[in-house]
């Protein structure tokens, strides 16, 4: 986690406690064309390139009150500022969720986590944040408060700021209240783990997971020290292991494991499966905070899911000591380099990362560094066919470029 005054150029904080504060906050800005950095849990702060441009900074920790939980239709709404681990738990009472699986629950809120536009483990059986935002309340960069979306699942009238907004980090307005799509809870969560000898096994495998008979909520890829911990506790010897979430009723669980196990088998491949509550928990917390572990850089890949070995393979070229955690399924790679390779960060990311990531139908992106200059073409990569897209809507959110000015649409 990030300390705020390392990571951003703040002379003063403010905590505004309705959305009207944070209005008012906004249109002062404005008249005084002053930078403000919203700011939430702090977890996610070296995220994007570094503004120079001191300014306010402007805590949402105040706003995290539940404002309406109609949990029979399976939505709630709550301020930005609530906490995932306050969140979940207000969930639990009604055994729902919200499956995003973010670092640092207890500190991590809401609005950065929409902001940053995060979603782990699990988005590969129950999709990513953005899925769940039916409806939203912000504040935009002259300090003028609109909402978009509604209270409903099925709403689709106007444009669609929730998805806009989501990953805009906090470029485009200070996010103050959002409505949730709810899910039910699962009554049992498992895991099917395997040891694979190398990257050509853990294709194989990959591959028949993604045409099995069965619907797993996760299906991961990782090797490297992080793992080290919970080695021989948890998970089986060895340098690469494929993880497999499972949930549903007991049932549906019981089904999974032994399906899987005969689809392995003609792979030579015999799943051990993790089944007591306080392991499997154990678990999921490991996947969860993978990414904000120590780290000389840790950096995002987002390829075909048909390529994610092939990127873990080029990750380990570069550093064979460093720990990594693909979201295979979906082919996302998070990588922990425990030092900066030949050439440094610059040369890591434009050589060697993006073009192979281009390579395979995606791109890479710098999560947080300790080290090296973090040049806009390290951080984000070229200049995408729709960055003057990008400034345009910028420009009409924010016109003198007060919100988190330089760290992303620049």
């Amino acid at each position: 986690m990030s300390a705020v005054s390392d990571s951003l150029p703040i002379t003063e904080t403010a905590t505004p406690e309705t959305q009207a504060d944070v209005a008012q906050a906004l249109r002062d800005a404005y008249a005084a064309r002053r930078a403000v950095y919203p700011l939430g849990g702090g977890t996610s702060l070296d995220y994007g390139l570094a503004p120079k441009q001191p300014g306010l900074g402007l805590s949402l920790g105040a706003l995290q009150r539940v404002i309406d939980y109609p949990s029979r239709d399976l939505t709630i709404t709550v301020e930005a500022g609530i906490t995932i681990a306050e969140l979940t738990a207000a969930m639990a009472a009604e055994g729902q969720q919200l499956p995003i699986d973010l670092p640092h629950a207890q500190v991590a809120t809401l609005g950065g986590a929409i902001a940053t536009n995060w979603s782990g483990a699990r988005r590969y059986g129950y999709g990513t944040l953005r899925d769940y935002i039916i409806g939203i309340s912000a504040v935009d960069g002259r300090g003028t408060p609109f909402k978009a979306g509604g209270r409903v699942v099925k709403n689709v009238a106007g444009y669609d700021f929730c998805k806009l907004l989501t990953g805009s980090l906090g470029t485009l307005s200070v996010i103050t209240q959002v409505t949730l799509k709810a899910k039910p809870r699962p009554q049992r969560s498992a895991f099917a783990v395997a040891a694979v000898n190398n990257l050509a096994a853990a294709s194989a495998l990959l591959d028949a997971l993604a045409s099995s008979a069965t619907t797993p909520v996760a299906i991961e890829l990782i090797a490297g020290i992080a793992w080290s911990d919970i080695s021989g506790e948890l998970l089986p010897a060895g340098d690469l292991r494929i993880v497999v979430g499972l949930e549903g009723t007991a049932a549906e669980v019981d089904w999974m494991r032994e399906q899987l196990a005969r689809e392995w088998q003609p792979l030579g491949q015999s799943p051990e499966f993790i089944t007591a509550d306080l392991q499997v928990s154990a678990l999921w917390t490991a996947l969860n905070d993978f990414s904000s572990g120590p780290s000389e850089l840790t950096v995002k890949i987002n390829v075909l899911p048909s390529r994610a070995a092939e990127l873990v393979g080029v990750v380990r070229e570069l550093d064979a000591t460093a720990s990594i955690q693909a979201h295979a399924g979906n082919g996302i790679v998070l990588a922990r380099f425990n030092e900066l390779p030949p050439g440094g960060m610059l040369a890591t990311m434009v050589k060697r990362l993006q073009p192979a990531a281009r390579a395979a139908g995606g791109s890479a992106v710098i999560l947080s560094a300790n080290s090296g200059e973090r040049t806009a073409q390290a951080v984000w990569g070229s200049p995408a066919a729709d960055w003057p897209l990008m400034r345009a809507v910028k420009k009409q959110f924010d016109p003198h470029n007060i919100l988190n000015p330089g760290r992303f649409v620049y």
